[in-house]
């Protein structure tokens, strides 16, 4: 696993008010039925096999959008590129996000302040298992509700896009670089 520079994105999230604003929420019985990652019914309108997900995406595109995998900070080209343009799912080629909703924030992943109409949406993140070339985000001390966070995903396919978080005073969607294709203004 590649070394990490600074805060993991866990940590970083974690550290919100949002993630404290989850952690003071009373928990019942229902925190039980919470699905586990991924296994939530729900009818796509972009549907492909396992095999069809790996030859289409590459390792580290397969361990983030269908793994709910993340990124290390500042390891995309588009976290600091501010170019005018359309953010597209990389799964299924829905626009997402426009660059006129950027938010300048330099935390090392690409940040919105709200997505395209009807383009996403959000569930919640008690953490996964995934443990391939992307680091992950879960793993069994994450299973804790006290630490629930609520995830971004495609509409259409359901790929994994990030999570929305309350950072520098903004709740913004805190999206994987590696998640989105750009198309750049005409």
């Amino acid at each position: 696993m590649p070394k990490r520079n600074g805060p993991t994105r866990r940590a970083m999230l974690q550290g919100t008010a949002l993630a404290g604003a989850a952690a003071a929420l009373p928990l019942t019985g229902r925190a039980q039925s919470i699905p586990k990652y991924g296994t939530t019914k729900f009818d796509y309108e972009v549907v492909r096999t396992e095999e069809e997900w790996r030859a289409r995406l590459s390792e580290r595109e397969y361990g983030i959008l269908r793994a709910g995998g993340t990124e290390l900070p500042k390891s995309d080209p588009k976290w600091s590129d501010y170019s005018a343009g359309s953010y597209h799912c990389r799964g299924c080629e829905l626009p997402l996000y426009s660059s006129d909703w950027r938010a300048p924030l330099s935390h090392g992943w690409v940040f919105f302040y709200h997505a395209d109409t009807d383009a996403v949406l959000t569930g919640l993140d008690r953490g996964n298992p995934y443990r391939g070339d992307a680091p992950q985000m879960g793993g069994d001390a994450d299973l804790d509700p006290k630490r629930t966070l609520i995830e971004v995903h495609c509409r259409r396919c359901g790929s994994h896009l990030g999570h929305i978080v309350y950072l520098d005073g903004n709740l913004v969607h805190c999206i994987n670089g590696t998640s989105l294709g750009f198309t750049g203004a005409a």
